[in-house]
């Protein structure tokens, strides 16, 4: 069972979509090269959504512990969602909903109302066509209400995880309905190996392989990296995960998470998703985020705020507080030192020792 295409407006062309997925470990910043992507797009003169999929069973992360989960970050409709939903807002500006986010309890939660309902008529409900079905409603659906040129999904997780298999299968399906307007990006780990010298490509290649056994090549490998990658790495890549070398950019650490998207432009990536998806666009205008990046990365004047509260220790807890004094510092070319209390540690050791010393006192 194939889901139909649905009508697109007179007028307007259809909807471009990237996906985004990360292989090798966790955490390698699958919301931040969206988010970036998504800026670099944006300031070629494209219209951008955004959307991420959570492969936890959780409807939403509103009853999850801040410890496992980090921050709920709460959008403009009200609606509970992932953390990398304000990287989205922080980075391009676009204004996210309940739609931006969707997690397979939302899926199945979908999907169970209608069994009870009877829409399926005694059919058997399975994960294909009828839980891939629903995702792929949820992407083309966001596309459509948006009218936008490009929209980027993040699927959460790492490949290779059971519970990502489903959003995978319904991209996979994607694809083959829409192979001119999809493109997978593969965020992937290249580790420094210090005893051996070198950096290792292992990973990488197994990672591709383990999407390619589900029948997805990706396009663009987006390769984490503590220095700039050797071209005959970059050349041995290309070769073992099928994709040319122009396609195999260097993600760089950096200082700061805004740089981020400097560092693609560099390496090509908006000049290659546009071309691959055969858009027309705009060479990106750069110098307003140049000038803020700078301001974030030299600042002439520091100060001191403590942050009180229960879960000091996860700092993504408070991510998006976290990120308004980056902003806020920027704003006035400072940087804003965090020092992080544990609330109980002012109840034991007293307020005025601890906080006697700083310039200001946030309490979450």
């Amino acid at each position: 069972m194939v889901m139909a295409n649905p009508e697109v407006p007179t007028g307007r062309r259809q909807t471009k979509h990237v996906f985004v997925t990360g292989g090798v470990v966790s955490s390698l910043g699958k919301g931040i090269a969206a988010a970036s992507l998504g800026r670099l797009l944006v300031r070629r003169g494209l219209t951008v959504t955004m959307q991420k999929f959570g492969p936890y069973i959780n409807v939403d992360p509103g009853t999850m512990s801040p410890f496992q989960h980090g921050e709920v970050y709460v959008t403009d409709d009200g609606a509970e969602t992932d953390l990398d939903l304000g990287h989205y807002e922080r980075f391009t500006g676009i204004a996210v909903t309940r739609s931006h986010n969707v997690t397979a309890g939302q899926v199945y939660d979908s999907i169970l109302s209608k069994e009870r309902r009877g829409d399926y008529l005694g059919r058997t409900v399975q994960v294909i066509p009828h839980v891939t079905d629903e995702i792929k409603r949820r992407i083309t659906g966001l596309g459509l209400s948006t009218q936008a040129d490009v929209q980027i999904v993040e699927i959460g997780g790492t490949v290779g995880d059971i519970e990502s298999l489903p959003f995978l299968e319904a991209v996979r399906q994607l694809r083959l309905e829409r192979r001119r307007d999809t493109l997978f990006v593969h965020v992937t780990l290249l580790p420094f190996i210090r005893a051996a010298g070198e950096v290792k490509t292992k990973p990488t290649q197994h990672s591709v392989k383990e999407l390619r056994e589900i029948g997805i090549q990706p396009d663009i490998l987006l390769c984490r990296s503590e220095a700039p990658l050797p071209s005959d790495v970059r050349e041995k890549i290309a070769l073992f995960c099928n994709v040319p070398t122009e396609a195999v950019i260097a993600a760089t650490d950096v200082d700061s998470i805004y740089e981020v998207p400097q560092v693609f432009n560099a390496g090509g990536l908006d000049e290659l998703v546009v071309r691959e998806l055969g858009l027309s666009a705009d060479e990106p205008d750069l110098r307003e985020w140049a000038d803020y990046v700078d301001r974030v990365v030299r600042p002439e004047r520091q100060c001191e705020v403590a942050i009180v509260g229960k879960y000091t220790h996860v700092r993504d807890a408070y991510k998006s507080l976290l990120e308004s004094f980056v902003h806020a510092g920027a704003a006035n070319r400072a940087r804003v030192e965090l020092r992080w209390i544990e609330g109980e540690a002012i109840e034991s050791e007293g307020a005025e020792r601890l906080l006697r010393d700083v310039d200001g006192v946030l309490v979450p």
